[in-house]
């Protein structure tokens, strides 16, 4: 598949890439991407969450009155779950939510996630750029010369470049990221994704190695 390298002042240049069949052309599994995607968000998941069982509650032990003849139910001391500020019944523990997904699956997820954002033609190649010094309004200018201002985007670079991840950082619906570092999550989320072009043969590299 045949993409135009576009400058990032949105002029098509003489230059095309040829995205390689074997990440961008392949019969995608949507079990795949599902497990992935599952696993990424597991993962940023802090796990943290919990509440105070009775034993754990501040309170008297003692028991609050007879066990019987007195006409009501029975009942224990004042930590008791049935009254107000006592222990919670099961209750949330801190836990780990994240679960191992074998390197192979996770490689055909991004694989099947890139073939559906080339065959949407939803990539585009950008001819390799920097930014001077962090400009978030360059960074917008960028996306408005290449149509895609409205639309959420990800970016990947070939390598961290601080000025460029500086400057779209705060922007609404835009993620930078690495080659070395894009995932199924990221890919799918997006509407379009923008590869600098030194970054193709990063990816390749990346998901075709042995």
């Amino acid at each position: 598949m045949e993409v135009a390298v576009i400058k990032s002042s949105g002029e098509k240049t003489s230059k095309n890439v040829s995205l390689p069949e074997t990440i961008f052309g392949i019969e995608p599994n949507d079990h795949a991407i599902y497990l992935d995607v599952k696993s990424y968000l597991a993962n940023q998941r802090q796990g943290t969450h919990k509440s105070k069982q009775r034993n754990e509650i501040s309170g008297s032990s003692k028991k609050l009155k007879k066990q019987k003849g007195t006409g009501g139910a029975r009942a224990g001391n004042i930590k008791n779950p049935q009254f107000k500020g006592g222990g919670r019944v099961f209750g949330p523990q801190p836990r780990d939510y994240s679960f191992k997904l074998n390197k192979k699956v996770k490689d055909l997820a991004r694989k099947s996630a890139l073939t559906y954002k080339a065959k949407d033609n939803s990539i585009a190649i950008l001819e390799d750029f920097s930014f001077e010094a962090p400009k978030t309004k360059q960074y917008l200018s960028m996306l408005a010369a290449l149509s895609l201002g409205d639309k959420k985007t990800l970016l990947v670079l070939p390598e961290v470049n601080k000025n460029v991840v500086l400057s779209g950082r705060n922007i609404q619906n835009t993620k930078i990221t690495t080659a070395d570092q894009i995932n199924t999550y990221d890919v799918m989320n997006a509407d379009n994704v923008i590869f600098v072009e030194s970054s193709i043969t990063k990816v390749e590299n990346l998901l075709n190695k042995a």
